[in-house]
């Protein structure tokens, strides 16, 4: 069976990608992608790797912030929202074990070429236009752990465990690390990369791997919806500038003397943009601004 849940939406969606161990939804300025493997824990597989690829590219073509645009041509919304779930008990275990045993002969190059798929599915995850959201329940292991480590709210439920398991088969989490490095720092990597053991949803919590724990799984829906109200009040071109300035901050090489004129110079930048002079000037009108949506 091949999803297309795209085509039954109100986008155009002649391009959409087609899958079959993923599947994409549309709720209005939200992206909704669920992994479907739940028969092998939604381990992550040549074919998933890429199918997720496509569905997170085509998201991304589609957002406000790729568009500097609330619609398109037919007054249908563009993204403003990814949300990446999984079906049955786990999140993602990991690296599916029959592509760990392809590893173990492939040669350099193909092993090259695998992680080469990996970390264009990590880095375009974290890289995405929107406001990303991911819901993770059972394991998330690996690969897994790469994944929510690219969100950018992480909404978990107490059964929970996550793992940077790769030290247990003697390899490293190598390609997954930055983003990981990104989310829970320095030395949190460091110690749990050698550790490779799994922590719960509690300790995720506290080294801020996880942002938001709800009671169980079953209120993974009212949880991200409220986060999703939250964001739809914020202007989407400011949640993408902001995932810029971060990046920015980070790679920050200059005097600080240089560092405060680039502000500077990006706050009258954004001031005197579509997105900012909306905002300002119904801030003074005292109205709601365009890209705000009502939801029940």
């Amino acid at each position: 069976m091949e999803f297309s849940e795209c085509d039954k939406m109100s986008i155009s969606s002649n391009d959409c990608p087609k899958t079959k161990l993923c599947y994409l939804e549309i709720e209005g300025p939200v992206a909704i992608i669920t992994i479907s493997r739940s028969e092998v824990f939604n381990a992550l597989n040549a074919q998933l790797i890429s199918e997720l690829i496509d569905l997170i590219a085509w998201t991304s073509s589609k957002s406000v912030a790729k568009n500097n645009s609330l619609e398109d041509s037919n007054k249908v919304p563009y993204f403003r929202v990814l949300l990446l779930k999984s079906e049955g008990k786990h999140f993602c275990a990991g690296a599916d074990v029959n592509m760990m045993r392809d590893a173990g002969a492939a040669s350099p190059e193909e092993n090259r070429r695998d992680s080469k798929r990996l970390d264009s599915l990590f880095n375009s995850l974290w890289s995405h236009p929107c406001f990303t959201i991911c819901c993770v329940q059972g394991v998330a292991l690996g690969g897994g752990a790469g994944l929510l480590s690219c969100a950018d709210h992480v909404i978990a439920e107490p059964g929970t465990r996550i793992a940077l398991s790769e030290g247990k088969l003697g390899i490293l989490p190598a390609v997954i690390g930055p983003y990981v490095y990104r989310k829970i720092g320095s030395s949190q990597f460091r110690r749990l990369s050698m550790l490779a053991s799994r922590i719960d949803s509690t300790e995720a919590l506290r080294i801020g791997w996880v942002n938001e724990l709800v009671e169980d799984k079953n209120q993974f829906e009212e949880a991200s919806r409220e986060v999703i109200n939250n964001l739809l009040t914020t202007g989407p071109m400011a949640v993408y500038e902001s995932k810029k300035l971060t990046l920015e901050f980070d790679r920050w090489t200059g005097s600080d003397e240089d560092l405060r004129k680039w502000t500077l110079e990006k706050t009258s930048e954004m001031r005197g943009s579509k997105e900012g002079q909306e905002g300002l000037s119904s801030f003074l009108e005292k109205r709601p601004a365009n890209w705000k949506i009502d939801q029940e």
